[in-house]
């Protein structure tokens, strides 16, 4: 893609930051459970719909999709995805979220946007508006997703849906997630970027008593806290060195009272990998281990163990990552752009797209945290060495990405990658398909 299409393409741009500003703020004060995005939905929908796009709502629940056709070309896929967090913000910011909701077991939980599906939203919605008052400087067919619940698998719900026969097909999906690195890097890698995620529910059963007679009971307590200690092994003893995995309890609940021993206790499981053969063998020992620790216990009941969701690793195509990393390059300077050294354990359900449509995908992270933050930091250490212990990651009550320059920067991603396609259609892939 030459600069002059992509210059025209972000001319506006500037004068219509603060609108996107005061959107982002609006969308951190007031973030949305899993499936229950209707507010942040609406807005999306609403503003596609002003801009002049083709909407469908409700798609896979929550779930919209904007159709922008602008005569004969590529279509390409954009997404971003919508649902907050259960969890307490702490972040002081004078737009900080103070939402409870009811979660999926009819608790009221506290709710904030800890992973930055705020900003996502924004910048897309930033994307299709520039997209949308510059039709002259593009041809082909934009098919914007505002997905809901990316934290527990909304990608799939859109996909049984009917997304594949209801919409254009893509030629190349693309999509984003802001990180806790320097705002205005962008880094990504072809192949496996991020790992597979497993969660797990499993229910251990013991026998309720008295505290002061523990010999008459099967503590599901001890029987728990032996099952957390054991599973670390996995890992420790059960992954190789070049191997990549992460067991992670996050959830243990049991009992009401101090002096009451109870019936039951429950975990929350979460499982990375970035092969099918470790995650299988993980998973194997996760069960092994549930099941051994409760006859060591003498569990008058086999455990339960209950996947809650499952996403697969996200693969990035080749050729299309290149094509992405140099048009991001081309506007945003070569010297922000990195490429990953390895597969990042977290995960994501965007590659569920791709794989249904058969088509390539490009998945990459943008910063969002203060460059002040990192001021005696040099950007490629980061990549090697991590983040400093005084920067929030995503899924921290203190992580809130700054809006400048990070919308900006989100958005010219988004208008770079896609321009890629629509701007100079040499680009795109022979067939339009994945091989």
């Amino acid at each position: 893609m030459t600069a002059a299409p992509l210059t025209r393409l972000l001319a506006a741009l500037p004068e219509r930051l603060p609108d996107l500003r005061a959107l982002y703020e609006d969308l951190h004060a007031h973030p949305e459970l899993s499936f229950q995005e209707f507010r942040t939905a609406g807005i999306a929908a609403d503003r596609l719909r002003r801009q002049g796009w083709d909407v469908t709502e409700g798609v896979g629940g929550t779930g919209v999709v904007g159709v922008l056709a602008n005569g004969e070309g590529p279509v390409v896929l954009l997404r971003a995805d919508m649902d907050g967090l259960p969890v307490q913000e702490r972040t002081g910011l004078p737009y900080a979220s103070r939402e409870t909701a009811v979660d999926g077991e009819g608790q009221e939980v506290p709710v904030m946007h800890a992973c930055g599906h705020d900003m996502h939203v924004a910048c897309l919605l930033g994307a299709t508006a520039q997209l949308a008052a510059a039709r002259e400087e593009w041809r082909g067919t934009v098919v914007a997703v505002f997905q809901p619940a990316e934290e527990v698998g909304g990608a799939p719900a859109m996909i049984e849906d009917g997304f594949p026969e209801r919409f254009p097909r893509a030629d190349v999906c693309l999509g984003q997630h802001v990180a806790p690195a320097p705002a205005g890097f962008v880094g990504t890698r072809s192949g496996p970027v991020m790992a597979a995620s497993d969660s797990l529910r499993v229910r251990l059963f013991g026998r309720g008593g008295h505290g002061s007679t523990p010999e008459s009971t099967v503590d599901p307590v001890v029987m728990a806290a032996a099952v957390v200690m054991r599973l670390q092994t996995i890992v420790s003893r059960e992954t190789g060195a070049a191997q990549t995995a992460v067991v992670t309890v996050g959830s243990l609940h049991a009992g009401t009272k101090e002096n009451i021993i109870p019936d039951t206790a429950e975990l929350r499981i979460n499982i990375r990998s970035t092969t099918p053969a470790v995650r299988e063998r993980v998973l194997s020992a996760v069960e092994r281990i549930v099941r051994a620790e409760a006859a060591a216990s003498g569990a008058p009941k086999e455990p339960e163990i209950t996947e809650l969701n499952s996403f697969p690793v996200t693969v990035n195509d080749e050729r299309a990552t290149d094509t992405v990393l140099t048009a991001i390059g081309e506007a945003l300077g070569r010297e922000r752009v990195f490429t990953l050294p390895q597969t990042l354990t977290g995960s994501e359900d965007f590659g569920v797209f791709g794989t249904a449509l058969g088509v390539p995908s490009v998945f990459w992270h943008f910063g969002g945290a203060d460059p002040a933050l990192f001021r005696d930091v040099d950007p490629e250490a980061l990549l090697t060495d991590g983040l400093p212990e005084t920067v929030p990651a995503n899924h921290s009550p203190y992580f809130a990405p700054v809006p400048d320059p990070t919308i900006g920067i989100g958005v010219t991603a988004l208008l770079a990658a896609a321009g890629a396609w629509l701007c100079h259609q040499d680009t795109r892939p022979t067939d339009g398909r994945a091989g």
